[in-house]
């Protein structure tokens, strides 16, 4: 189980507050929550904010909320060394972070009721990634992927 952690938080005005809920959530688990805005309609734009700051190690992970969760997870996933997985059940938030090194997640406000966000929350704040895990070398190409198109 990894330790404490930074994790930024952003969605746009629609999931305010589910956003914050899941921030009190992350701090009663420890960790340290940051909020990196709700007020832009245009969910972009946050979402490409938390993901460079994860990107950057500003941030060890983050989450990123609008109605369904998609569209922040696209935005997101245009910055490089941002991988940003859609959550909507346990298993598949567990295996964002065991299967995939996912540094963010992604949930609908309008898809979600609050205690599964919770629970998807807590399963993957659980989780850390092995890279000698049989997964180490899928996720080993993805990112060489990543660095032959950005020097490309």
């Amino acid at each position: 189980m990894p330790g404490t952690m930074r994790i930024a938080f952003g969605s746009d005005p629609n999931a305010t507050d589910l956003k914050e809920a899941l921030m009190a959530v992350a701090e009663a688990r420890g960790h340290t929550a940051a909020d990196l805005g709700a007020t832009d309609p245009v969910y972009a734009h946050v979402a490409t904010d938390v993901a460079t700051a994860v990107a950057s190690g500003d941030y060890d992970r983050g989450v990123l909320l609008c109605g369904t969760g998609i569209g922040v997870s696209i935005a997101a996933n245009k910055v490089p060394g941002a991988y940003c997985a859609l959550v909507s059940d346990v298993y598949s938030a567990e295996r964002a972070q065991l299967s995939n090194n996912a540094n963010l997640i992604s949930m609908g406000a309008q898809t979600l009721g609050l205690e599964v966000a919770k629970a998807l929350l807590a399963r993957y704040l659980e989780c850390e990634f092995d890279p000698e895990s049989r997964s180490g070398p899928k996720v080993a190409a993805i990112t060489a992927f990543e660095r032959r198109s950005a020097s490309a």
